[in-house]
């Protein structure tokens, strides 16, 4: 099957029936788009069409571009995605992108849930309370990035080690340690929400090693990055991956 046969085949179960809007506006755009995303870069390494989807909310939640976004919400419904499972990826970008984008994704999020009948809130899946999601998240930073956390903690200029604490109680108590998504779909999710940030190579390094601490190889993160290219441009896309090739150098 050539590339224009299998955008037209993936569109179909993604989207369902119909044509975009710029079909008939731009149709020449249109074709390089649809031909490149859902032709070449669907089918790009060996992630399923969950995990793609996955990657594409958070990218396009950290882009703010909000119609492709809601589009998608009800294209990652459409590949057997979970109400929680959306939820949470989107969830899981507060700490990288702030809450008031956070929450104009997950406006759009409630549109496409209200649409089809799905009650809201979902449940919960919260892990952690008042007392001890410090603990808690301190213990997943650790097992995300190793003892070089405690030692952050303790070398921090005592004007910041406020935010240090931030980082283990907000950034992975109350996120990290949530149920819906295993560490290793978060810790890859993450790598593509700072990826698409731009300016953010710092982190990129970091959450590639932590990645690759956690079990996901390079082969996963590089397909991961491949999959945001079109929704983050290729300057971003060879940052992350020039990151990548630093971490962990090819043989």
């Amino acid at each position: 099957m050539n590339r224009i046969d299998k955008s037209a085949e993936k569109y179909k179960q993604l989207f369902g029936e119909g044509v975009p809007a710029t079909h008939v506006t731009d149709p020449d755009f249109q074709d390089i788009l649809s031909h490149f995303i859902f032709g070449e870069v669907f089918y790009q390494g060996n992630l399923d069409d969950k995990q793609r989807e996955l990657i594409t909310l958070v990218v396009l939640a950290t882009n703010q571009t909000l119609p492709q976004f809601k589009a998608h919400v009800s294209a990652a419904l459409n590949v057997g995605l979970t109400p929680v499972e959306i939820k949470e990826a989107v969830y899981q970008c507060a700490p990288y992108i702030g809450f008031p984008k956070t929450l104009n994704a997950l406006n759009e999020v409630n549109k496409v849930f209200k649409a089809k009948n799905i009650a809201l809130p979902i449940e919960s899946q919260k892990t952690v309370d008042e007392q001890n999601r410090f603990q808690k998240g301190l213990a997943t930073q650790v097992e995300i990035f190793g003892d070089v956390i405690k030692k952050m903690q303790k070398n921090a200029p005592s004007n910041q080690t406020h935010i240090q604490e931030y980082l283990s109680a907000f950034c992975f108590g109350d996120f990290y340690t949530r149920s819906g998504l295993d560490l290793k779909t978060r810790e890859l999710l993450t790598l593509c929400i700072v990826s698409a940030l731009g300016g953010a190579e710092g982190q990129v390094k970091a959450h590639v090693q932590g990645n690759l601490n956690v079990g996901n190889d390079k082969e996963p993160m590089i397909n991961a990055i491949t999959h945001c290219l079109p929704y983050i441009g290729l300057p971003r896309t060879l940052n992350a991956l020039a990151c990548m090739n630093e971490i962990s150098p090819e043989n």
